[in-house]
């Protein structure tokens, strides 16, 4: 399974590279995490990092990232909303959703998209 997750709000860039290092540092998610470069617009010279893509091939992967999350939600200060797309979609924005809140809605999505 492959589920992608887009950042919006604070420092877009800074965030983005702290997710991304976050990720890329849990045990369980080793090799799974890699960058999307979106196509470039007319205007830019080239793509922006966009989008984290994870290769989920097992349910302890799956809890992995929602605890990954949930914990890397709560240290952030910024207002920052994490989509997460797997067979459905979820926004999870850092300011607004409890803790408790936030593994359940990921396993939903992410459990949607294993069961195909």
């Amino acid at each position: 399974m492959q589920a992608e997750i887009q950042l919006t709000g604070g420092d877009e860039i800074a965030e983005f590279t702290a997710l991304w290092q976050w990720l890329a540092g849990e045990r369980a998610l080793t090799g799974t995490v890699s960058v999307m470069r979106r196509p470039a617009a007319e205007e830019e010279l080239g793509g922006a990092l966009d989008t984290l893509v994870l290769a989920l091939s097992s349910a302890g992967a799956v809890a992995a990232l929602s605890r990954a999350l949930t914990v890397w939600l709560a240290t952030r200060r910024a207002d920052v909303t994490l989509t997460v797309k797997a067979s459905g979609e979820v926004k999870l924005d850092a300011r607004r959703v409890r803790d408790q809140d936030i593994a359940p809605l990921l396993r939903q999505v992410l459990r949607a998209s294993d069961e195909r």
